[in-house]
């Protein structure tokens, strides 16, 4: 049986329907069991002792907003005694404090059972690589997306109930969409980076996967110290909605599948069903591509010189820190056009007030979909597959993927909620009115 979600979870702790010993004991269990390979470490004994630790503390009447609830972290941030890989082969050290992020976290009363797997430098939106394949709950068949697959499949598995995920170009709102659940992308600095400065240049950011509105918003408020569990109720007035099939432009040519196009149409009727407006109209995106390379392959560049072993790295990642090292010369420049792309873009919100695109073109990919290519065929096949989320990382913007069905063979597939800077009560508002029109969260996958 798959856990309960984020929120009901809390709830049954502090009613004392269940204990923290056995809901960790129980997802650490299925984590182990499970044949997605969604961890690339588990913390059985440390999970465990402090499971004993909130049952204690629930004992003694204490209430916190995820008080020995089980929850995973992505390998890509710092936890105190464990490496931070970031998807790599090597022997990394152990990190000997816990990063902002996870100091919230676990303040918050959480307890962590492990770090999920993601590809190297979470470069992909496949979690392919050092640690194996991620599957799809779905069907293993297929990939649940990237780089924060790992998380996604772990959460729509119900092994845990909400993970957190890192987003420099789509990499949770992509698993998310792979995997029928809700993920959010905070905006630019609303969640700490500490003791980090920034990560990939700006352009990434983390954020909740859960299987509904309600847990990740609980989960964002977790990260931020924000109070956006209220917009989850709060009453949505009638909103313009710009609908998006165009991409920002990229080197290769884009077509959208069919399915994907249709579900996400039937998403738009829907909000038109609601009492919104949905029109045709595409952001302005013009070459800003151009801003997001050099910020992009720079932190590929970055992340290659913190390995113990670079020849370990797969060679088109190796390829991808040179051109990073290149490009790096242009950074100044991607810095100072973001205010003129910023306008440019923004200029769509002053006749609408969210903008719906695919979250991705195509349907989940199938397991070793990039296996072998070369680096600009791999390019090739990961830019057509998912070319409409990275924008919003160069524009440090939020964005929430929604489930928008599935495919004629029982793959999901989501649409992005996209909206100027610090709109996530917004969006989050609009995404629980979806939610509660569709009923997405009732669906499961087959593989536990």
């Amino acid at each position: 049986m798959a856990m309960a979600g984020l929120a009901e979870s809390a709830r049954q702790l502090a009613d004392g329907v269940t204990t923290s010993h056995d809901l960790v004991a129980k997802a650490l269990a299925d984590a182990a069991g499970s044949e997605l390979n969604a961890f690339r470490l588990l913390r059985p004994s440390d999970a465990l002792l402090e499971a004993k630790a909130a049952d204690e503390r629930l004992a003694r009447g204490e209430r916190l907003p995820l008080l020995g609830v089980p929850i995973a972290i992505k390998d890509d941030v710092d936890l105190a005694g464990a490496p931070t890989a970031f998807g790599c082969a090597g022997d990394f050290p152990l990190a000997t404090q816990d990063c902002e992020l996870v100091r919230r976290v676990k303040a918050a009363g959480a307890v962590i059972i492990g770090k999920t797997n993601t590809p190297e430098f979470g470069q992909w939106p496949l979690t392919e690589g050092s640690f194996g394949a991620t599957r799809n709950p779905w069907n293993p068949s297929y990939s649940p997306g990237g780089s924060s697959g790992g998380s996604a499949a772990a959460v729509a598995a119900g092994i845990v109930p909400a993970a957190v995920g890192s987003d420099g170009a789509g990499s949770i709102r992509i698993p998310a969409a792979w995997t029928n659940l809700v993920g959010i992308k905070p905006t630019r600095g609303l969640v700490p980076t500490d003791p980090e400065p920034e990560l990939f240049n700006g352009l990434t950011t983390s954020g909740p996967l859960a299987r509904t509105v309600e847990d990740a918003a609980l989960l964002l408020d977790v990260l931020t110290g924000g109070s956006y569990s209220a917009a989850v109720t709060a009453q949505v007035r009638p909103l313009r909605i710009a609908l998006s099939f165009r991409p920002a432009f990229t080197a290769f040519r884009v077509r959208v599948d069919p399915e994907v196009r249709a579900a996400v149409n039937r998403l738009a009727r829907t909000l038109m069903a609601l009492g919104h407006e949905v029109s045709l109209e595409d952001p302005a995106y013009g070459l800003i591509g151009l801003n997001f390379l050099p910020r992009s392959f720079g932190g590929i560049h970055d992340w290659t010189r913190r390995v113990p072993d670079v020849s370990l790295l797969d060679p088109r990642t190796q390829g991808n820190g040179r051109v990073g090292r290149l490009l790096g010369y242009g950074m100044g420049a991607s810095r100072s056009t973001l205010g003129w792309f910023t306008r440019r873009i923004g200029a769509i919100f002053s006749s609408h007030d969210v903008v719906l695109t695919p979250t991705t073109a195509t349907p989940p990919l199938p397991i070793g979909s990039i296996d072998g290519l070369a680096g600009w065929r791999t390019d090739r096949r990961v830019v057509t597959s998912c070319p409409f989320a990275w924008p919003w990382n160069v524009l440090g913007w939020p964005g929430v993927n929604v489930p928008a069905g599935f495919t004629s063979a029982g793959l999901p597939v989501g649409a992005q909620l996209l909206g100027p800077a610090d709109s996530e009560p917004l969006l989050i508002s609009l995404a629980a009115q979806l939610e509660s029109a569709s009923g997405w969260a009732s669906s499961r996958p087959p593989i536990r």
